[in-house]
């Protein structure tokens, strides 16, 4: 998925988060950790009094390397590039083509940002974030990210495009279990907004993706379809099967089978309907069967006559 960054493939479905928010975010996240950090090192004092300097010094870094540096790329790595100042303000760090990130890329961008952001009191990284066109530092340019707004007013879901009618149904048998969930969101960006692509550029990256789907599946396109086409029918048999196993499981939560019981007399219409007596009064005796009409035996040549 790496090599599918693109000028037109960056900003598909995604809105670059700015200075302001992102200082913001920034700022929330700094306070946390530094009273994690005085909270953690006077605890550490208090356990290691003992200790001679040198040991002292040396648990003091590894300490201000732990808390300041492993803490905030273990967290964008634990909840995707949400951190707790990101989560408030409405943005998050995702890759260059809208996919969640991984160790990687919180490991480059917490490395840089030693250097942009604590050495620098963040001024290196304001100034990138001023200069680049989508508001990134450096890290996120090493690290192939961007951070985007999540929270977006008056942002609505853009449906992905249906198939052609001649694939409906013709990847009813596809295991789907093998794609990763950033596949199928560069997918469903790429479909939704296919048609304000360069026409050459769609269609390369239509390619790819339906390369990597193909890879990943296992099962080759039938011949002659186009990538976009096999894109959207695949996609749409995904949210299928989804919507199959959502109300399968409904429907057997709210609903119950019904016991066992006679069947109501059918009355047709137009027809009287029958004598219910009133509640509690004394039913009436069993009027008494007439005797059944003896069976003739059948004429010769022809058919039993009716009981």
């Amino acid at each position: 998925m790496s090599d599918l960054v693109t000028g037109d493939a960056v900003v598909l479905g995604l809105q670059p988060a700015r200075l302001p928010s992102r200082a913001l975010a920034f700022v929330l996240d700094a306070a946390v950790y530094v009273i994690g950090y005085l909270l953690f090192s006077l605890s550490l004092t208090l356990a290691t009094a003992s200790l001679d300097f040198a040991a002292q010094a040396a648990i003091a870094v590894a300490t201000v390397l732990l808390v300041l540096v492993g803490v905030p790329i273990a967290v964008e790595t634990l909840s995707h590039g949400r951190s707790l100042g990101k989560l408030a303000c409405g943005l998050r760090v995702v890759r260059d083509d809208g996919g969640p990130i991984r160790f990687r890329h919180a490991l480059v961008r917490g490395a840089m940002g030693v250097v942009e952001l604590l050495l620098t009191f963040g001024s290196v990284a304001c100034i990138a974030s001023l200069v680049s066109e989508r508001g990134r530092r450096l890290g996120d340019v090493f690290a192939g990210t961007l951070v985007v707004r999540e929270r977006v007013p008056g942002a609505r879901v853009v449906p992905v495009p249906a198939p052609p009618p001649w694939l409906a149904g013709r990847f009813s048998g596809l295991d789907l279990s093998a794609v990763p969930d950033g596949l199928w969101l560069a997918v469903r960006q790429y479909l939704t907004r296919m048609g304000q692509l360069d026409p050459q550029v769609g269609a390369a990256m239509a390619v790819r993706l339906a390369d990597e789907l193909v890879e990943r599946t296992g099962t080759p396109p039938p011949p002659g379809v186009p990538a976009a086409a096999y894109l959207m029918a695949v996609v749409h048999e995904r949210q299928s099967r989804d919507a199959a196993r959502a109300f399968a499981a409904r429907s057997a939560d709210r609903f119950t089978a019904p016991a066992a019981g006679p069947a109501a007399p059918v009355v047709p219409y137009g027809a009287p309907a029958p004598y219910a007596a009133p509640y509690g009064a004394p039913r009436p005796a069993p009027a008494a069967a007439a005797p059944a009409a003896p069976v003739q035996p059948p004429r010769s040549g022809g058919f039993a006559p009716p009981a």
